[in-house]
């Protein structure tokens, strides 16, 4: 049984998917990107602020489904330029507790939609 998780504190969904899907224990969250869901604009001042908003879009998502960061066991981060990992890296990092972070991969691809920067999906579990 899967349960629709939507929030209007994040981006509504672009195309045919939700926001994230709550199976049992488990939450499966869709890609975030910097739409700031107030304005519908794409944050794209620099790379910290994109990925600030994708965070705070994936913290809104984890609310709706009354979960945090700290239920997250895995993250997908899907960047356009691994010459911004580093900056990614440290916006990212600051969500998560060293000892309890999640596992992760970083994967740089050709392009991204709407052609922003950052994207990062997350599993979560209660």
């Amino acid at each position: 049984m899967k349960k629709i998780i939507t929030t209007p504190n994040a981006p509504a969904p672009i195309g045919p998917y939700n926001q994230a899907v709550l199976s049992g224990n488990t939450l499966y969250t869709s890609g975030q990107i910097a739409f700031n869901p107030e304005t519908g604009v794409l944050v794209l001042d620099d790379i910290k602020t994109e990925t600030k908003q994708v965070m705070e879009n994936m913290k809104a998502v984890l609310k709706a489904a009354n979960m945090t960061f700290d239920n997250v066991i895995k993250s997908s981060i899907f960047i356009s330029d691994m010459d911004n990992f580093g900056q990614i890296n440290e916006v990212y990092g600051s969500y998560f507790d060293d000892v309890n972070a999640p596992a992760r991969e970083t994967v740089e691809v050709a392009r991204l939609p709407k052609d922003v920067n950052v994207e990062i999906s997350m599993i979560a579990v209660k």
